[in-house]
Parts: structure tokens; sequence; C-alpha cells
């Protein structure tokens, strides 16, 4: 049997663990909206086995899946490790989702339970009616008893808060975190406990994080992100985590200096947001010493952040499917933020042809990044072989990204995974705007891409051919996409054409499109 540093521990080793060691320490502090809590290893670790508990006695086994449909909040992490500690698998949902968009991860994952707050209740309840799975909906955040609902301090009001023994390994699945790919489906990413044991040592000694700093997490709980970067690397090392309900330009400083938060992770997006905000007395005063960040800015954006916050950057590149970040820049060494890094330590990285062969330095090719299925890079997508089969080949994981690679080894990132749009943080498939522009019954065909936005990294533009007969506007088509899609997935743009450019054998020519986009803006 091989040996590495997840063989042998689980989340509940994990939490358990440093509760015995620090038990008084502050683990958590929430500010929801200027209303404070907090909680220490030992608080935190009674409110999760009071809720595994209730998991239990609801009927909940081992390999169950739970929807958590819930913005930033306490609720979300102990369900989180509640779920753990009874070998239920997590399936976070974006709390911005129509019913539309939330029933086909619900649907797919085979939920059987939903968590969630009162003013997504309605989404949740609409989008359980396609998911005949759901059998219980417990709501958080509410002393108001709801029909169809188990309220949470009911639900956990006469459990105790030891839980006995459960046999947990760290193969298990934990979660199941819903991904964009390039088709009109998201993929269900499959992590396991020894995933998350495995990132959470990678990055925590990647950042040199220790049990004296505290994370500042304003990005959202269901992203890959906030779990893998924050949550976990400062249970791995007994640090504390300052989550905000919401992220807010206007006051990040000022609640990084209040916290006395030491690091944080961030997107290019909101960087923007907060270099868009009016100069502060306060912008240098914020404590942090470290802020990962991924997706390029602008070599200005780079030194107007540093000269004006004071807060060093570390620009890495992960995906969900990735766990830890394979590629960073260093710590120690030379720091070029306008790359992404060299290979971190216990990965390996090829850049590749089409052929898969290896390409010359300085040319553009796929990234591989080559791991441990369900240890160090996912243990493949739930329900989907063909995609994992075509994105896992013999150990090596196909990014669909294109790099390059220097003499001196940092790599750069050329262009995203095919039709994969990158809107203020978030993935928007193509194929998911298209399909749902292609329900309207005035649209014969729809082509959708990304334009530069000066903001929020990319917009979204549809192209239109109309069905024979018929015909729209582009507002109707934009109040068309807004009722059954997320706002970040609304295209901003609409342009009617008689026909598409296509190869031929009929593939519409996107990059076509993107240069006749072009040159009319």
């Amino acid at each position: 049997m091989i040996f590495t540093i997840a063989s042998d521990r689980t989340l509940r080793d994990s939490l358990e663990h440093k509760v015995a060691l620090t038990p008084e320490k502050t683990f958590l502090v929430f500010d929801n909206d200027g209303e404070i809590s907090s909680f220490t290893y030992r608080a935190f670790d009674s409110q999760v086995n009071k809720v595994a508990n209730a998991l239990l006695e609801l009927g909940v086994q081992k390999g169950d899946k739970v929807n958590l449909h819930l913005t930033n909040c306490p609720e979300f992490v102990i369900f989180w490790f509640a779920c753990a500690k009874v070998g239920a698998v997590i399936m976070p949902t974006n709390p911005l989702s129509p019913a539309g968009e939330l029933s086909y991860p619900m649907q797919h994952s085979e939920s059987i339970l939903s968590v969630t707050q009162p003013n997504l209740l309605t989404t949740v309840q609409e989008a359980k009616k396609d998911c005949p799975n759901i059998r219980n909906i417990v709501l958080c955040q509410s002393s108001n008893k709801i029909a169809g609902t188990i309220l949470f301090e009911d639900f956990i009001s006469t459990q105790s808060d030891e839980l006995p023994s459960i046999d947990i390994n760290p193969s298990d699945d934990a979660a199941i975190l819903y991904t964009s790919g390039t088709t009109s489906k998201p993929k269900g990413v499959l992590v396991t406990h020894a995933n998350y044991v495995y990132l959470s040592d990678a990055i925590s000694q990647s950042v040199r994080l220790s049990a004296d700093d505290r994370h500042f997490v304003t990005l959202p709980l269901f992203h890959a992100n906030a779990q893998y970067y924050s949550f976990m690397t400062a249970l791995n090392v007994g640090a504390s985590v300052a989550l905000m309900s919401r992220f807010s330009a206007s006051r990040f400083m000022n609640q990084a200096a209040k916290y006395e938060c030491t690091i944080t992770s961030l997107f290019a997006a909101p960087m923007r947001m907060l270099l868009g905000q009016p100069n502060q007395p306060s912008d240098d005063k914020s404590g942090l010493r470290l802020a990962i960040f991924a997706q390029n800015i602008t070599p200005i954006q780079l030194q107007e952040w540093e000269t004006r916050f004071h807060v060093p950057l570390m620009q890495i590149y992960g995906m969900t499917e990735t766990m830890g970040q394979p590629l960073s820049n260093p710590l120690d060494a030379k720091r070029d933020n306008m790359s992404i890094g060299k290979v971190t330590l216990g990965y390996q990285c090829r850049v590749v042809d089409d052929n898969g062969k290896d390409v010359p330095r300085n040319t553009p090719g796929q990234l591989l990044v080559h791991g441990e299925p369900g240890t160090s890079i996912m243990k493949g997508y739930f329900k989907d072989k063909d995609a994992t089969a075509s994105t896992m080949q013999n150990g090596w994981l196909y990014t669909g990204d294109i790099v390059s690679v220097d003499e001196t080894g940092y790599f750069t990132f050329v262009d995203r995974a095919k039709d994969m749009i990158k809107r203020a943080g978030e993935n928007v498939a193509a194929g998911e705007v298209e399909a749902v522009l292609k329900e309207h019954p005035a649209v014969g065909d729809a082509a959708v891409i990304g334009v530069p936005d000066p903001i929020r990294d990319e917009s979204i533009k549809a192209f239109i051919i109309l069905a024979e007969g018929q015909s729209t506007t582009e507002e109707e088509l934009i109040l068309f996409c807004k009722s059954k899609l997320s706002k970040f997935r609304v295209p901003e743009f609409i342009e009617f054409l008689e026909q598409f450019p296509r190869t031929s054998v009929g593939k519409i020519q996107k990059h076509i499109l993107r240069q006749q986009s072009d040159k009319n803006t």
C-alpha cells in the first residue's frame, strides 16, 4: 500500500484534532452586515455534532447527498462538517440560481435534503417539484414555522453534542461541486475526504499559513475557492476565519483590519472593484500580509494595488478539479504576478499540443496536471464516465486551458477553455446560455461568446439567427434569459445575423464571431 499525507485522515479527524488541541480558540467570526457572531473550535464542533445527530435521526445515511442552498453563513460550514461526520455528501448550489437552474444539480445529484434560508425558500420549493428525491427542507435563520420545512432550531434542539463513532474512510466522497463546463449542463466534481485533507496541507504550506493567521473570506462558500483555500487551510493549521455575508468593495479593507485578518483570496473582478473605490486614508492599513488571486489583471492595476493597499499579491492557478493550486508564484523567490507562477510541491505539469505531444518553451499548448485521483486531483465527475475519461487520462488531468512556459519555468495563461466565459469570477458555459436562448420560439439558432469587460473580465454577447417567419427584439430576449438564468449568465448584448460562419462539418466558427465583434467595438 502506498501512503500519503491524506491516507488516514478524514474531515472529522481534522476538526476533532484541532478541538482537542485548542478548544477555546476562536475558529469562526461571522459578520452579517454588522451583526457579529463567533464560534470557538469547541463551540463549532458542538453545533456540528448536534446537526450530525439530527441528520442521523432524519434518516440521512452514508453516501446520501445534501443540498446546501445558502448564502455565506455559519450554518453552511456547520452542515458541511456535520455531513462529513456521518458520511453524507454536500452538494452546494449558487444562491442566485432561479428554480429552473437549481433543479438540475438537485436532481442529478440525487439529493435527499435541502438546507436553505427564508429569502431562498420559494426557489427551493419550486425546484423541489422536479426533484422527487428531496424528502425534507431544513430552514435556517428563521423562527417562523412554514409548512413543509423543518426549522433549524427545532432540528437540533433535542440533540446531543456527543457523536458516536461512524465508519468513514478518507477515500469516501465528501462533496459534489458542480462546475460549468463547455457543454450545456454543469458537471459534478467528486471531492473526497482525502482531497480536502491533501489540498489543505499543500496550500497552507505554499502560503506558510500558521495558527496565528486569520483568513478574510468574502467569496461565496458554494465555490471551491472559499472551501479549499480558506476554510480547509485554516483548519489544517488551527488558524481562524473571518467570514463576511457578502463582498463589499467599500468596506473590504476596513473589515479586514477590524477582524485582524492576515490573508485573503480574490479574483480579478473584485480586485478591480476595490481599485475603483475612492482613495481612503485607511487603504494601506488592512494588516493583510498576502492576497492570493487568480485571473489576470493589467500591469498598471498590479502596480496601483501594491502602491495603494500595500498588500502583497500572489497569482496562482487552480481549478475545482485540481483541488490544490498546481501552479503558484513562490512566496520566497521571484514573484511575477503577470504569470500564474511555477509548478508547486506535489504536482507535475505538462504543456502539450493537440496530439498530446510536449511543446517547446514559449509555445502555447494545453495545460495537463498530474495527480492521484481522489487525493491530489478530483476523483471524477459524478455519473459522467465519458467526461471523466476524456478529462483524466493515465493520471493526467486535461484542463482545457492554454498556457505557455518560459525558460525559467514560469507559466503564462494564454486562453481559457473552449467556449468558457469568465464573468466576475464566475464560469459561464456558452452552451448553457445558448440552450436557454434556443427555447425562445423566435430563435432559430444561437451562438454565445465572451467580450472584454473592463470590470467583470468578460461580458456575454449572443448572436441570434431568427426562426423563419419570426421576429423579436434584444430587450425581449434579455428578459427571457433573466427569467431562466442567474443574473451573471444573462447576455448583455444581442446581435442578429442572417447566418453563422461554419466549418465544413457545420460547426460554428466562434473565433470569426469574436473577430467581427472586436471590429464593431
